[in-house]
């Protein structure tokens, strides 16, 4: 009796850690198959094979509310983003200050913020968000589920992100 306690509160909460990654709220994201042409908000083309090793440098368009990425200057991805409301998302060259798989805004109420890469020391990062199609964060890079764990995996501490 005590094995099948043990073993239930084990599989809760195993599945209590695994529902932590995607918030339902969180934009999937849907793989297509083009490098280039219109997304659709939640999109995304990675390829980073085209491309195996060398530097990444992330490249964001606020008013296209899209993300490039390049390797060794070969585009190997790209997606939609949901970047901050009325210009608070500040434009500039940064480095990744830290990344975490797993983390909660302090600013915002305890919200999820899965695959995040720190930007600012003030409160700007890129993580898995809602993407509507239009800027709607508070200032971070919102990018679709699927697409922040590719560049989460790809990128490093001190990347370039312009």
């Amino acid at each position: 009796m005590k094995f099948l306690t043990i073993l239930a509160i084990s599989i809760g909460l195993l599945t209590a850690s695994q529902a932590m990654e995607r918030p339902s709220f969180h934009t999937k994201g849907t793989p297509i198959g083009k490098p280039t042409g219109t997304l659709k908000p939640g999109e995304y083309w990675w390829k980073p094979q085209l491309s195996p090793s060398g530097p990444v440098v992330v490249l964001v368009s606020i008013p296209q509310q899209t993300m490039h990425v390049y390797r060794n200057g070969i585009l190997i991805g790209r997606s939609t983003i949901s970047s901050g409301k009325s210009g608070s998302t500040p434009g500039g060259v940064f480095a990744i200050l830290e990344k975490k798989e797993t983390h909660r805004s302090k600013k915002y109420n305890n919200a999820p913020m899965p695959n995040m890469q720190r930007l600012t020391w003030t409160g700007i990062a890129m993580h898995s968000g809602q993407l509507p199609g239009y800027p709607a964060s508070h200032g971070c890079i919102r990018l679709p589920y699927d697409f922040s764990q590719l560049l989460f995996t790809t990128t490093s501490r001190g990347g370039t992100v312009v």
